[in-house]
């Protein structure tokens, strides 16, 4: 192993030592009891069973056979997920060929950032995932099941279902992608008309059939964002079948591996022999090749939550430093937008994870000694999935990237480390991805212009008020304040001002999303504005310097004066109210900070 990946590994497995080992004892009473129906009262069963028919129900009388639970995040609103609409009757048609039963165990919510970006929706958006967890241990609840099939891909999406099913990590799990949508508008020219949008050049007729062109069909948006990186990291973790995070919809292969998914979870089941459940698959060794694997590929920010969020539902616990050594240690292998100009449908057509996950176990970045869903041995996904005459089989990756400009080899990388840095200074701590930012703006000195709400800056650009070098600082944006938007709308007028020749960087306790691009962005920064964090203290004119080599994030002001100002304060009832923002206010209130999850299911001090 290289000797930073083992470090961290081991740093990780004796901080997390006692909380992980009151997981597994936890699992590991509740795997005693299964098959968890076995413990049912006879009307328990029968309600259980009431809707199915007869064979069905003939099958679960008995608990020497399988039942497999669907947890969905299916609706036929978002591109991503309408693709599911089919997969329970494939999957209900293939565990009845084993002689099994799958049951829909339940749905769970589905919301798209790409819908609510810059709208009231989107300060939903990142308690979602912790909604979405709660919503699959409901499904998971009935104590029906033998293993479970999650079928999610976006943002909060697959985040939330894997917190929410290692609560029952006694159970085999699988997830189930459905893949991309075929390539569309090319991202360059998607982000040139974005840019001529905001500028006032073009008008909306034009920007909306560019971004209907961009995205035009049933599958993922095929940047390297949120959604796409959840696909990559799973499959890293072993958690999907080989090679099949990127296979399109509505294709013969993506069928044959949902199939074949719902068919091998049947094996993993304690009726047909199994022995291991999702907790034992989800270690330190695997979180950290998941992490790995974020940092080669220039992944979301997103992550820098998510994963710390699922880590500890494991009882591992991870921070930023550990993003922070690994991403100084390991190669940057992709350029995917918007990281680069082209998507993951040529990403996959590169040789795609299973050729990434080769090149990373041969130069010692990746953890081969883990358990993952098709057996011991990360090894078995440096393999592409084929069909042969109808029939499913697995291929060597490819000896060579298909396109070098895409990915890279680890012995020749398109950088030496992946991307990302902890800043850390009189602002407070915060992150950013440095991978699609050249390196003559990855420091920037200059006066603040101080936004209270994100769509104040808007008119300040229409104003001509940003026409000069500035850190542009937008605050009142972290979980406490409104449950902490992406910010990702902002990107089309902070890149006119690069563009013009003005040296820019955005500085928030907000978040920017795996979109993050080629404006450095210093995000999550905490303690938030609204828990009286350092940035309710900035006043417009005070000179910060963002520095994203040296990893610091600072103001020029004296720490007496600075100590003595008031914290200046923001009302934030617009954001407390409509489109369901009131339900969620116990949320808002009890959120951990972004480098513990911003989740309040370990917040013990909330």
């Amino acid at each position: 192993m290289h000797p930073t990946v083992d470090a961290v590994t081991k740093r990780i497995i004796e901080r997390s030592r006692a909380t992980r080992q009151d997981y597994l004892d936890r699992m590991g009473a509740l795997k005693a009891q299964s098959p968890q129906r076995s413990t049912l009262s006879c009307g328990n069963l029968a309600h259980g069973f009431a809707a199915c028919n007869q064979s069905d129900k003939d099958t679960l009388k008995f608990m020497n056979k399988a039942n497999v639970a669907i947890v969905s995040a299916y609706n036929d609103m978002l591109s991503a997920h309408q693709p599911y609409q089919d997969f329970p009757d494939v999957i209900r048609k293939a565990a009845n060929g084993m002689g099994s039963v799958a049951q829909f165990a339940g749905g769970t919510p589905a919301m798209c950032d790409g819908v609510t970006q810059g709208q009231p929706g989107m300060e939903l958006s990142l308690f979602s995932r912790d909604t979405i967890a709660m919503s699959t241990s409901v499904a998971l609840s009935h104590n029906m099941f033998d293993a479970t099939m999650l079928l999610g891909i976006c943002d909060k999406i697959v985040p939330g279902l894997l917190i929410g099913s290692l609560s029952f990590g006694y159970l085999p799990t699988i997830l189930v992608p459905a893949g991309p949508m075929p390539s569309g508008l090319p991202n360059k020219e998607k982000q040139r008309i974005r840019q001529l949008y905001a500028e006032g050049k073009i008008g909306k007729d034009e920007l909306l059939e560019a971004e209907s062109q961009s995205y035009h069909s049933p599958g993922t948006c095929t940047f390297y964002g949120t959604a796409n990186s959840n696909q990559l990291l799973v499959e890293v973790m072993g958690l999907h079948l080989p090679g099949s995070a990127f296979v399109n919809p509505g294709t013969p292969l993506r069928e044959a591996l949902t199939r074949e998914a719902t068919e091998q979870v049947i094996r993993l089941s304690k009726p047909h022999g199994g022995t291991l459940g999702l907790g034992d698959m989800v270690d330190e060794k695997s979180i950290v090749n998941a992490l790995v694997a974020l940092l080669v590929t220039g992944g979301s920010t997103n992550h820098t939550i998510h994963w710390i969020a699922i880590a500890r539902a494991a009882g591992i616990i991870v921070d930023w430093n550990d993003y922070s050594e690994l991403s100084s240690a390991v190669p940057s292998m992709t350029r995917i937008y918007p990281n680069g100009q082209e998507d993951v449908n040529a990403f996959h057509e590169a040789g795609g994870t299973p050729f990434l996950i080769r090149e990373l176990l041969s130069a010692g970045l990746l953890h081969n000694d883990v358990e993952t869903v098709v057996g011991h041995g990360l090894e078995q996904y440096a393999r592409m999935p084929e069909l042969e005459n109808d029939k499913l089989v697995w291929k060597p990756a490819p000896e060579k990237s298909t396109k070098p400009d895409v990915l890279s080899t680890a012995a020749e990388p398109f950088a030496p480390d992946g991307g990302l840095r902890v800043l850390d200074g009189n602002l407070g701590r915060g992150v950013i991805k440095v991978s699609a930012v050249a390196e003559e703006h990855r420091i920037v000195k200059a006066p603040a212009i101080v936004f209270n709400d994100q769509n104040e800056l808007k008119a300040a650009f229409d104003a001509g008020d940003l026409n000069r070098d500035c850190v542009v600082v937008v605050r009142f944006q972290g979980p406490k304040a409104n449950g902490m938007p992406e910010l990702h709308k902002l990107t089309p007028y902070l890149g006119v001002l690069q563009d013009r020749g003005y040296k820019v960087a955005l500085v928030t306790d907000g978040r920017m999303s795996g979109a993050s691009g080629k404006v450095p962005a210093a995000i999550h920064v905490y303690p938030e504005a609204a828990n009286g964090g350092e940035l309710c203290r900035v006043r417009n004119g005070d000179v910060i310097n963002l520095d994203a080599v040296a990893g610091t994030l600072g103001i020029e002001v004296s720490a007496e004066e600075f100590a003595s100002r008031e914290a200046e304060k923001a009302d934030l009832s617009s954001y407390h109210h409509g489109l369901g923002r009131e339900l969620f206010g116990w949320m808002r209130k009890a959120a951990s900070n972004p480098e513990e999850g911003a989740s309040f299911f370990w917040n013990h001090d909330a």
